[in-house]
């Protein structure tokens, strides 16, 4: 594919107009304000007049299969939310649910610029399946609740996570990839978390985890552990010791900030599910500030309500400057790297995230004639301020289109909406 005489955001997401983007076997082969000297082996072109071609996004922390409790779980703090709605519906959800609701995530995913997100929940094989069928990548783990003390290879997710390895990591060319799970300090126990730690070190593989989420996360650790926070106390056990993202990170000390800097940890900010649930602000700015491993991430839709990206983005881009009263803090670049090339890397996903030659071809393409667009005077301002997902009119994954205008090339939408609708309020209905 040729993408013709489109604006783009550069490797270093500055702006540049009427380009030439060439596309052959899933990478970026060429770039330049002039066509390539072969047009034709490109195969077919796209006219790219009035159209921005940006790095697609990458989500740094989901729960896909959630869409099924879209709009069920509402007005709650986290451990209400959790206990009295999520994990009674969730333990209602069969497996063939969890693929339905995956195809919806993904369609909804891919239309607003998506190509990739690291997923935490249940049904590894099906949330699989469903990727692979939508043409997008994911970074998929088993939930691990692990409440009773006992060794990891106790549980039966320890033979299951085997499996997935074996069988699933790196297949539908690489697009899948099986991370480990440690759901929370307080979903979890000592024993249980140093067995998963110890498989993780050497193999490559990688830990995702939620850290920090709420003041009474905080405080109750404190209170089981001696005192140390759950940053404090996952590091006392090796966690940050293999790659690691750790999700929403709110609640942090001077010093739980200085050991997420100092180990290299991927912190997925949540920003609209972190206020719908009153969770509060993660410490973006400073952590910016000290060049940190930031990325973006929706959470499920029981806390967010859609996945479109941009929208977090947004908030990301003004909760910051009014909640420190400073306008200059976490500027949009910061915000779009975090959102692509930091959140590839999360996933371990190193020829992602940009805008280059040699890189994967994933990418979004942006209508931008609105008059939400006009004028240009500061591009990456109007992609995080004026514009939104709804701007998107096609999204290329590894150098294949899986939306375009309405359409999506591995769903059959009104079939997977109708699915989803029915197997929730069967849920429903059995609670």
């Amino acid at each position: 594919m040729l993408l013709r005489d489109i604006a783009i955001l550069d490797e270093n997401l500055d702006f540049q107009d009427h380009q030439y983007v060439g596309i052959i076997d899933g990478a970026i082969d060429y770039i330049g304000s002039e066509p390539p000297a072969d047009v034709m082996r490109y195969g077919d072109v796209y006219n790219g007049c009035g159209k921005l071609a940006m790095p697609a996004l990458y989500n740094a922390h989901a729960h896909a299969p959630m869409t099924l409790l879209r709009g069920f779980a509402e007005n709650l703090p986290l451990d209400r939310w959790l206990n009295e709605k999520c994990w009674p519906f969730e333990a209602k959800m069969t497996p063939e649910d969890n693929y339905w609701a995956t195809l919806l995530a993904c369609a909804e995913m891919s239309r607003y610029g998506v190509v990739s997100f690291s997923d935490m929940y249940y049904a590894t094989p099906e949330r699989a399946r469903a990727v692979g069928e939508a043409g997008m990548k994911a970074n998929l783990c088993e939930g691990l609740l692990a409440f009773e003390p006992k060794p990891y290879s106790e549980y039966p997710i320890c033979q299951l996570n085997e499996q997935y390895v074996r069988d699933l990591h790196g297949s539908y060319d690489g697009r899948i990839l099986i991370d480990y799970n440690i759901h929370a300090e307080y979903t979890s126990n000592e024993q249980t978390c140093r067995d998963i730690i110890e498989i993780l070190h050497g193999n490559n593989l990688r830990l995702h985890l939620h850290l920090s989420e709420t003041e009474k996360e905080v405080q109750e650790c404190r209170q089981r552990h001696g005192g140390l926070s759950p940053v404090e106390y996952f590091d006392s056990i090796g966690a940050f010791d293999v790659p690691c993202t750790a999700a929403h990170c709110v609640w942090l000390s001077s010093n739980d900030i200085d050991i997420l800097d100092r180990k290299g940890v991927f912190v997925a900010n949540n920003p609209v599910s972190n206020m719908k649930l009153g969770s509060g602000f993660a410490p973006i700015p400073e952590m910016l500030e000290r060049g940190m491993n930031i990325c973006v991430g929706s959470d499920g839709m029981a806390s967010n309500n859609n996945h479109n990206l941009f929208g977090d983005l947004y908030v990301m881009g003004l909760i910051y400057k009014g909640s420190t009263l400073d306008p200059s803090v976490v500027e949009p670049k910061q915000i779009l790297r975090a959102a692509t090339r930091t959140g590839a890397l999360s996933q371990g996903r190193s020829n992602c995230g940009v805008m280059k030659e040699g890189m994967r071809a994933d990418i979004c393409v942006l209508d931008i004639t609105g008059p939400q667009w006009c004028p240009m005077v500061q591009p990456d301002y109007n992609v995080v301020f004026a514009g939104d997902g709804s701007d998107v009119v096609m999204t290329i994954c590894d150098g294949k289109i899986v939306y375009q205008n309405g359409s999506w090339t591995g769903i059959d939408i009104e079939q997977v909406k109708f699915e989803v609708q029915q197997r929730t309020q069967r849920i429903i209905s059995e609670l």
